[in-house]
């Protein structure tokens, strides 16, 4: 074989797996109307992720509603978690 051989095979192994990277997967035509409800999930957690450190370091004996926030933003996150890898 010659090197230019060589050269032409590892560069198509390259490309293809670049095309076929487990990082990113190719989009499935996903509706984008699960797109953008988990857009929204994503904020309203962010959003409670927030909350609950302002709750924690502005009034640090309110413990309870702490982590009341900090599991509803949870529970949130797991929603938008489910909705990303079954649709």
């Amino acid at each position: 074989m010659k090197s230019e051989d060589i050269d032409k095979i590892i560069a198509e192994a390259v490309n293809d797996s670049k095309k076929q990277s487990r990082w990113h997967r190719p989009e499935r035509g996903r509706s984008t109307s699960i797109q953008s409800l988990r857009n929204v999930l994503n904020t309203v957690f962010m959003l409670g992720f927030v909350a609950a450190l302002v709750v924690y370091f502005l009034w640090p004996e309110q413990k309870v509603l702490f982590f009341g926030i900090g599991f509803g933003a949870i529970l949130i996150k797991l929603v938008e978690f489910y909705l990303r890898f079954m649709f």
